[in-house]
């Protein structure tokens, strides 16, 4: 792949596999880009105006491509995650993975990539039978200040475990002093948690516990974001808690500073934890070479 890697990312969201490809340090020859949420697709292009934009992956099969050697996507994790109702493949936007694998069995491409949430045996069953692979599962507090457990399954050859490189909320943050703290998981609701919130005792002493129960890193960026004590990523601040900002949150995610700073903070909050871990992806890209 000398000459460049043909990639097709499904579920693209803001192109955090183009970062990926780029951070391992692996030429992307053509990249194209299913994605259909119109703030993703602006951060994207923003960054990245090279991707081709192929719009709705439901259109699939309308789409003029070249042969892609990478398929990439995180499909929609609504049914599967365990925060969420478990409405498993009964969810239209979870059974969206079967499209995933539609279009891995027509284009056959020599790697894939899918990641997704946490979820019952049941239901990783039914998507490891279905790729042929069983997945490596990898905490985000490996590479970054966040703990955010995922899915990885993938064909790429020796994908281990990456290397701890002890980053805590201290290293992210802008102005308060978290020790050795890490942050909660981010999801696409946190731009609903409120901002410089006085707990009670009792609940801000839950939530030191509730951090430092998860390796003294913050809990991940998840769709349960605004519910206190279960996903807000918050950090102490004079006597007080507030939420983090969209940079330091592009930090726990390994997104370059100010990446998402073309839409409101609302949407930055809400693509994020959408998000992958970018250095996490980098890190299973790097078996390719």
């Amino acid at each position: 792949m000398k000459k460049g890697i043909v990639v097709l990312s499904l579920f693209d969201g803001m192109s955090c596999g183009r970062i990926a490809f780029d951070r391992a340090g692996i030429k992307v020859k053509k990249y194209y880009a299913s994605e259909i949420d119109k703030y993703a697709q602006i951060v994207s292009e923003k960054n990245y105006p090279d991707i081709i934009r192929l719009g709705d992956i439901t259109k699939w099969r309308e789409w003029k491509i070249e042969k892609p050697d990478i398929i990439i996507g995180g499909s929609p994790c609504q049914g599967f995650s365990f925060a969420g109702k478990g409405l498993n493949f009964n969810d239209p936007r979870s059974a969206l993975f079967f499209t995933f694998v539609d279009i891995l069995k027509h284009y056959k491409p020599k790697y894939f990539l899918l990641e997704n949430v946490r979820m019952k045996k049941e239901y990783q069953k039914v998507i490891s039978d279905c790729l042929g692979v069983e997945p490596i599962q990898i905490n985000s507090a490996l590479v970054s200040a966040q703990n955010r457990w995922r899915l990885y399954w993938t064909n790429i050859k020796g994908v281990t475990q990456p290397a701890d490189r002890g980053i805590f909320l201290k290293d992210i943050i802008e102005d308060a002093n978290t020790e050795k703290l890490k942050a909660y998981c981010i999801d696409a609701n946190y731009a609903k948690g409120a901002s410089h919130t006085q707990y009670s005792e009792k609940s801000r002493r839950q939530l030191v516990k509730n951090t430092r129960r998860f390796n003294e890193k913050s809990l991940s960026l998840t769709t349960n974001g605004n519910k206190t004590g279960s996903g807000v990523s918050v950090i102490p601040h004079f006597q007080q808690w507030r939420k983090l900002t969209p940079v330091e949150c592009e930090r726990l995610q390994t997104v370059p500073d100010n990446y998402t700073n073309h839409v409101s903070n609302s949407q930055r909050y809400k693509m994020l934890g959408n998000g992958w871990t970018v250095d996490v992806i980098a890190h299973i890209f790097r078996g390719l070479k």
